[in-house]
């Protein structure tokens, strides 16, 4: 078998010839749009797939360097954080807390399920985790982050598991969050009228800047303080004895000096150039990490895994129809919450929005909806994921 070696450099080109291959396929085929597939992920499965015929027949297979990688992971993970305003929060009023309980108390159960589930049919608590959370409600970014640590712990095919159970995941949650609201709204006989809220607001713009030289390079700056800062948070975290991602202390780094700074007002934070510098580097990161899928390591776990992934759909649905349409209201917004829910849930948030649109065609817009679960999906729950997740991984680690 020929081994193709490839250094840091030819590693990084490869990634943005994945996402190039990744776009132009994705804007051919109307599925892969309507099922809201990142584009990471059609370039990467198509590589993995070239890369699996090398094994099956033996004829090459590419070592790659992906020492950059954590680089773009952690530039990410940072941006994340500095969307995490506690002020803004507030401002979203008692629904916004009350769905981000929820979401949380979701991304707890969907950890236990993992665990418990694994114990039941016989396999590593540690493939229950890379099942549950981690790709369900953190989707493909947060698998690709998290599954460096999954290794750590033992779990050799972490990173095939956790994104292989991300994609399955937003499929899930774009195919069961339409029927969830068509139920809710139907079969409940809501009346199909969204409120107006007075505390509904237009957070993304509170979030929008213009992009100007200036601000990309304070934001630069401010990034590259940020992650030194997280990595030492982390080092410090660990010494309780648990194993805490170096994305974490990023987040909290971000999210400190953003909510220090809002009572300070002390220097200009650019919202907009972050978040374009945390979206390049999501999708460089994710690229590389499909390039990392070995699809011959799930021939032994493919019936557990499946198993545990349907049970997370089926977790989701129930609590989705039981608990987060009761809690937020039992009304017609809560439906389409519901189904918002069901998307970022399983898959990722374009998802969540996806299904809400579907809805909203043929029953009504709803405001409330369209502000709540883009707040939480895409700003909060992905800080209280990250801890849950530390956590549940280090109770796993131990059974």
């Amino acid at each position: 078998m020929y081994t193709i070696e490839l250094n840091m450099f030819y590693t990084s080109t490869i990634a943005v010839l994945v996402l190039l291959l990744g776009s132009f396929v994705k804007n051919r085929i109307y599925l892969l749009e309507k099922f809201c597939i990142p584009v990471p992920v059609v370039g990467g499965i198509i590589f993995t797939i070239i890369t699996l015929l090398g094994y099956v027949t033996k004829t090459f297979m590419i070592e790659f360097d992906f020492v950059l990688s954590d680089f773009f992971m952690l530039v990410f993970y940072t941006s994340i954080g500095f969307t995490a305003s506690i002020p803004l929060l507030k401002k979203a009023g008692k629904a916004a807390i009350v769905f981000l309980i929820l979401s949380s108390f979701m991304v707890i159960l969907q950890n236990a399920w993992g665990i418990i589930g694994s114990l039941i049919i016989g396999v590593d608590p540690l493939v229950g985790i890379a099942t549950a959370s981690i790709p369900m409600t953190g989707g493909h970014g947060t698998s690709a982050a998290f599954a460096p640590d999954l290794v750590k712990l033992g779990l050799d095919t972490a990173t095939t598991i956790t994104l292989s159970s991300a994609t399955f995941g937003l499929v899930a949650g774009a195919l069961i969050g339409g029927p969830v609201g068509k139920f809710l709204i139907e079969k409940k006989s809501i009346t199909k009228t969204a409120s107006t809220d007075g505390n509904i607001i237009d957070f993304e713009s509170s979030m929008e800047n213009e992009l100007t030289i200036k601000g990309f390079t304070e934001s630069s700056y401010l990034m590259l303080i940020s992650i030194g800062l997280g990595t030492v948070l982390s080092k410090l975290l660990s010494m309780s004895g648990l194993n805490f991602p170096a994305s974490v202390g990023g987040m909290l780094a971000s999210a400190a000096i953003l909510n220090l700074n809002n009572d300070s007002n002390r220097f200009h934070i650019h919202h907009s150039e972050l978040e374009l510098m945390g979206n390049i580097s999501l999708s460089i990161f994710l690229a590389m990490s499909m390039m990392k899928l070995k699809l011959w390591e799930l021939a032994e776990l493919a019936t557990p895994m499946l198993m545990l992934l349907f049970g997370q759909v089926l977790l989701m649905a129930l609590f989705s129809i039981f608990f987060t349409f009761r809690l937020m209201g039992r009304d017609y917004d809560a439906s389409i919450i519901a189904a918002g829910h069901c998307g970022f849930g399983l898959g990722a948030v374009p998802t969540a929005m996806a299904n809400m649109d579907t809805l909203s065609e043929k029953y009504g817009y709803s405001p409330k909806a369209f502000f709540l679960v883009p707040l939480i999906g895409s700003l909060f729950i992905n800080v209280v994921n990250s801890f849950v997740i530390t956590i549940a991984m280090n109770i796993a680690a131990s059974l």
